[in-house]
């Protein structure tokens, strides 16, 4: 935590409605979702209240948008998706911004893959268009991993060749990503972000693209503050979005990275922090 910092407050700790917010921002798994991937009981309610008060609340996630948009289906018009960590964004269908890896890179990123699987390594890419996801693995403990975070998803020969805007490859390995995946992947950090953003997952994307960038480019066109931004998260893709918020949070389960970045603390995302935090602060 800077020094520049608040001290770290608990949902119970933040004087209520003490705030003017007008974006909530939150990440899914590890933070609104508990570790069961369930929504927090509530959600509806509070969404439902936000909209009444003129508050936009926005998902950010690795998650692909298709995933996202199937998650809130039943409340999702207005409402911003930042999916595949803020490399597209979108409201209502209508696509608000993206950052598509050049072409080229892709291809890459699964050759090195597939050298890794020659190598012995339990790993698999999905590389992440804006149509869909794509895969060349088909064995079911890998597709079970990827229909959790895309629903939108397909199996092809070969990964290289695709007809689709392609901003993220995610990789999942079955082992430790940061300890195997990540390093093997050094060549591109140089040019591309190779983020670890799970246990299991590694993601490649574009130098300039985070769900910070993307939550700035939205608050800008918006006219929305920091002051008015609330953010929640718990793993290293959130770090810059946190800073983009004066009111940002970390999770209790979150990365020790993570709680050093925020200015301040919220209940894990098995005790319901997301939205315990937002009673608080907006005196729901």
């Amino acid at each position: 935590m800077s020094s520049a910092a608040s001290p770290f407050l608990t949902a119970s700790g933040v004087p209520a409605g003490s705030a003017d917010i007008r974006l909530v921002v939150t990440d899914m798994d590890g933070t609104l979702l508990d570790d069961a991937k369930r929504i927090p009981p509530g959600l509806w309610e509070t969404l439902a209240e936000l909209r009444r008060r003129g508050v936009l609340f926005s998902p950010a996630s690795g998650r692909q948008y298709a995933t996202l948009a199937r998650e809130f289906a039943e409340v999702s018009e207005g409402m911003v998706f930042i999916a595949e960590n803020g490399t597209y964004v979108v409201r209502d269908g209508v696509e608000l911004s993206s950052d598509p890896l050049e072409p080229g890179v892709a291809a890459r990123v699964v050759q090195a893959v597939r050298q890794l699987v020659a190598e012995g390594v339990d790993v698999g890419a999905v590389v992440c268009g804006k149509r869909s996801a794509y895969v060349e693995r088909s064995d079911e403990a890998f597709l079970a991993e990827v229909r959790k975070y895309y629903v939108e998803h397909r199996v092809v020969e070969d990964a290289t060749a695709l007809d689709d805007d392609v901003i993220k490859v995610a990789l999942f390995d079955f082992g430790s990503a940061a300890h195997t995946t990540a390093p093997a992947l050094q060549s591109f950090t140089p040019t591309h972000q190779v983020v670890v953003s799970g246990e299991h997952w590694v993601d490649v994307m574009n130098r300039t693209a985070n769900k910070g960038a993307a939550l700035r480019r939205l608050q800008h066109d918006l006219g929305i503050t920091p002051a008015q931004t609330m953010v929640f998260g718990d793993y290293l893709n959130d770090l810059e979005m946190l800073d983009a918020a004066e009111w940002s949070f970390a999770m209790a389960n979150a990365h020790p990275d993570v709680i050093a970045r925020a200015r301040h603390l919220a209940p894990s995302n098995n005790d319901n922090g997301v939205l315990r935090t937002v009673a608080r602060v907006l005196d729901l």
